[in-house]
């Protein structure tokens, strides 16, 4: 993808000149006469590099890079000068000028100095992303996130792997419990034995006990020849059954005495196989809900909710939107070999602002189509599927990002306490925050309570 340049002088004749030659070699141009004009482009635009004049009307160019820092830190700037002193130039590379050309200017060393910063910018950007990635916070490969909800996620990961407790893990479709599953699995004693992972409702009735618990030559037509279950095939590592809800009733009785016994028979074996797997379930269901109904064994239940891991849906951790966003382009880039940098700020804010009903899944979708039909190295909204860019329009947020977070969190907990019946305990659980701030964002965001409700 072309680099893009701003040049920013009061000289017509200059910017110009500069932009011509630069759109020759191939890099996309724009212009600016002062300071303010540049400043406003850069608000609204994504810039590699500003090339700009010290000496200029309303905003100098040393004022115009102390801005721009602070509104856009990862654009480069080259300051030219045609008043020459080695303090001229010393002043702008302190205050963070990578670069500096004298007036008037020679192209063929300006295009070799705009090379030379540009192979920079993208050393440097491929260094902060492996430093992000071996520094971050949680230390589990695939899982992102930054959020308080999560931060819990991680701590309870990290007291569990080690121990060869049954695991419970609950949450939405999307929400990427299969994840977690193998983060507890590669961060326990078994990591280098198997991770088998098995879907209880892709399996029809008839085959699943097979699978799980294997069968004898001969135990029903078709069986001609012995095979091993996944309990067995997973000893020694950690079986997965996503799901779990789904198991019929008849072989919740079974996994029960394979959980209690560690041993279990296989279809039509008289013998029992011994098995040492550690066992992670999940579900999208209530569980709870479903024992209560009848629906699912009591017993059963409470072996496998040992330790529950819930986890939040991508609306109730909409901070971590920007992360994961900037991880799935990466992850995109490097399949396609493609280069794509970030998403535009309105961009940002769309994708922040929407109701994520698929989770964490239907972000990566979004952002895998983005980033195939994205015509630059920035995703802009064009770039987004339809309902996703609808929805921001029906809902109205305003255009500063901390705006839009803020609406859309005031609107997120209004939704929730309404959905809880106002039960604040509950509320707050379910935002993974702690009571006393969520009065306190009552507050702030002047939500009613129940009664005021009632009132208005």
């Amino acid at each position: 993808m072309s680099a893009k340049i701003l040049i920013v002088d009061d000289e017509m004749a200059i910017r110009e000149t500069l932009k011509s030659i630069l759109e020759e070699e191939g890099y996309i141009c724009a212009v600016a006469a002062d300071g303010l004009d540049a400043l406003e482009k850069i608000e609204n635009n994504n810039f590699d590099v500003v090339i700009s004049d010290i000496k200029m009307p309303n905003m100098d160019g040393m004022e115009l890079m102390d801005r721009v820092s602070n509104i856009s830190p990862e654009t480069f700037f080259i300051i030219m000068t045609a008043y020459a002193s080695v303090q001229t130039a010393i002043d702008a590379l302190r205050k963070g000028a990578y670069d500096y050309l004298i007036k008037p200017v020679e192209f063929d060393d300006l295009l070799i100095r705009l090379k030379r910063l540009l192979n920079y910018k993208k050393l440097s950007l491929e260094n902060k992303t492996l430093r992000k990635r071996i520094s971050s916070p949680s230390g589990f490969t695939n899982l992102i996130g930054e959020s308080l909800a999560m931060k819990n996620v991680y701590a309870l990961i990290e007291q569990v792997a080690p121990t060869n407790t049954t695991v419970l893990i609950t949450g939405k479709s999307g929400t990427g419990k299969e994840l977690v599953a193998k983060a507890i699995h590669y961060h326990s004693k078994r990591k280098n034995e198997v991770f088998l992972p098995i879907n209880c409702g892709a399996i029809s009735e008839s085959l699943i006990e097979s699978e799980l618990f294997g069968h004898k030559k001969g135990a029903f037509t078709g069986a001609t020849e012995d095979k091993q279950g996944l309990f067995k095939v997973a000893d020694g590592g950690t079986l997965f059954l996503d799901e779990i809800a789904d198991l019929p009733l008849n072989l919740q009785v079974k996994l029960l005495r394979a959980l209690e016994d560690r041993a279990f028979l296989p279809v039509g074996g008289t013998k029992p196989i011994e098995t040492n797997v550690r066992l992670i379930a999940a579900t999208n269901q209530n569980l709870f809900e479903k024992m209560k109904a009848g629906e699912f064994r009591e017993d059963l239940y409470y072996r496998l909710n040992v330790v529950e891991i819930h986890l939040p849906s991508l609306n109730e951790r909409s901070e971590d939107i920007p992360l994961l966003v900037n991880h799935f382009i990466e992850k995109y880039c490097n399949e396609m070999g493609k280069k794509i940098l970030h998403v535009d700020k309105e961009t940002m804010r769309i994708l922040i602002s929407h109701n994520w009903r698929g989770g964490v899944r239907e972000l990566e979708n979004v952002i895998e189509r983005a980033v195939i039909f994205a015509k630059s190295d920035v995703i802009v909204p064009e770039d987004l599927t339809d309902n996703v860019k609808s929805e921001i329009s029906e809902i109205g947020y305003p255009d500063d990002l901390k705006e839009a977070v803020r609406k859309f969190e005031s609107m997120h907990i209004q939704k929730l306490l309404s959905h809880f019946d106002f039960e604040k305990e509950k509320t707050s659980k379910a935002l993974a925050i702690g009571l006393s701030s969520l009065y306190r964002k009552m507050e702030e965001y002047g939500i009613p309570t129940r009664d005021e409700a009632k009132e208005e």
